[in-house]
């Protein structure tokens, strides 16, 4: 876990700044661990590519953990093949997508599916240059801004079809993510890691504490900690980027979904009062944090809590992979989490928080997707199924199911209470470096500016409010 890419996520633009992606903590949750032998370019349809013959993909046998992998319903009457390119190249996920194509083939037995798996770092920084030029029919992506944008240049194919027969499986949040800007769908969502407050349940216990429902309960709950000798909240900003999760939970908690997600998007001015509001907010609680912050990744800031010398830490469910292989089990399964606490505003019913999404796209550029639709959109479908999403969850638990009929028996408490949160959610979103443009939220924006106001909480946050807007104002066009 002490390593971490420094690749930006995928981006529109190829000439933004870049900053530390999340996507590599995951390898740490993982039952297998080690690098997948993968080809390191983003190839063209047929170049490159694996195909998945019937008799050796259906010799591929998932993990039993006593759910059956049955596959859903065979596609009546569709034969041909569906190209696939995929970013699960680490070995755990080789091994999910390979019991899933085998799942699919035995579903669908008169299609074939050829797949070219690539390093998610080079899919990711090549994603742009990939779906204008000769992609596979299906593709591996993330919801929100990124999934919009592409959709509205026209590189992908709205699948309303397809959702139509799968969205009952769905909460409306889900749904949420994967509309365009157009109102059709674009994706099918397949996992996701909520963020949410975590903490000891022993330390709880032995303290005394409960769990704070209000900005009320919590702000007293940290003075109480903190008169007990511990941090109240570890945190560690040195990448950059986590301190970006504290800026999401309380906009949306003070303006809403709507007005945090346009404020990401240009669409809302950073020089708006409500913005001020959630500074002075957080100035509030940032007594309560660790005061080494600025010098601490989030893996040192983790290791505190693993520690017993700090009581919260508001941050992603990969944490868990930090608590793995620092801590002993016994760490782990004393870790449990809550939603960071209501406001006192309207927008608290939304239940909004962080839950980066993975979605399957269709392409639209893909040379062999007119023949090829049927068995494409048949792919999509078959992974909108709790069976299937399954298959990758034993080989990668750090990527939580999203269907509805997901068998959870086989998940542990903490992925249950996981689930729980995301299922209340009213409005989920993607983490501010996957809502807002990449350009925007790197090292040079608004990690730099995050920092700024985290040096001086304290300060009249009008000038630094008014460089945003300016920074943002410089952007040049956004375009692939």
């Amino acid at each position: 876990m002490a390593n971490q890419d420094t690749s930006r996520p995928e981006a529109p633009s190829t000439t933004g700044p870049r900053s530390v992606t999340r996507r590599d903590v995951l390898k740490g949750m993982a039952v297998v661990a080690g690098a997948a032998a993968v080809p390191t370019i983003l190839a063209a349809c047929g170049a490159g590519a694996t195909a998945v013959p019937t008799a050796a993909a259906a010799s591929v046998a998932a993990p039993s953990t006593g759910v059956p992998s049955a596959a859903p319903a065979s596609a009546a009457g569709v034969t041909g093949t569906v190209t696939v390119g995929s970013n699960h190249s680490d070995a755990s996920e080789v091994k999910g997508m390979a019991a899933i194509n085998a799942a699919f083939i035995a579903a669908n037995p008169g299609i074939t599916v050829t797949m070219n798996a690539v390093d998610h770092n080079t899919f990711q920084n090549q994603i742009s240059s990939y779906l204008q030029g000769t992609p596979q029919d299906d593709f591996t992506w993330f919801s929100g801004y990124r999934m919009r944008f592409f959709a509205s240049q026209g590189l992908t194919t709205a699948i309303d079809d397809v959702w139509a027969k799968v969205s009952s499986n769905y909460t409306g949040a889900f749904a949420t993510a994967v509309t365009g800007d157009d109102s059709h769908i674009y994706g099918i969502p397949v996992d996701y890691y909520p963020w949410a407050v975590f903490y000891r349940k022993s330390v709880f216990s032995d303290k005394g504490y409960t769990i704070p429902a209000t900005w009320a309960d919590f702000k007293t709950l940290c003075t109480k900690m903190q008169s007990d000798g511990l941090i109240p909240i570890t945190f560690g900003d040195k990448d950059g980027w986590p301190a970006m999760g504290t800026f999401d939970i309380l906009d949306l908690r003070l303006n809403g979904y709507d007005f945090h997600t346009q404020l990401l998007t240009g669409k809302q001015k950073w020089t708006d009062p409500k913005v001020t509001t959630v500074f002075q907010k957080w100035a509030e609680i940032m007594p309560f944090h660790d005061k080494t912050f600025a010098g601490l990744t989030w893996e040192k800031a983790c290791d505190t809590l693993i520690q017993k010398k700090s009581g919260m830490f508001m941050f992603g469910l990969f944490l868990t992979g930090e608590f793995a292989s620092t801590g002993t089990p016994a760490d782990l399964a004393d870790l449990d989490l809550f939603p960071f606490p209501a406001m006192g505003t309207q927008y608290d019913a939304e239940d909004a928080l962080d839950a980066p999404i993975d979605i399957w796209m269709v392409s639209a550029k893909s040379p062999t997707l007119q023949a090829d639709l049927d068995a494409a959109k048949a792919y999509m479908e078959f992974w909108s199924k709790g069976s299937t999403q399954l298959l990758m969850f034993q080989n990668q638990p750090g990527f939580i199911p999203t269907a509805n009929d997901t068998d959870t028996s086989s998940f542990s408490d903490l992925q249950k209470k996981a689930v729980q949160i995301v299922s209340q959610a009213k409005k989920i979103t993607q983490f501010l470096d996957r809502d807002s443009r990449p350009d925007f939220a790197g090292a040079n924006g608004m990690q730099s500016f995050l920092q700024k106001f985290l040096a001086n909480p304290t300060q009249d946050t009008t000038a630094l409010q008014a460089q945003i807007q300016a920074f943002w104002d410089a952007l040049p066009p956004a375009t692939v």
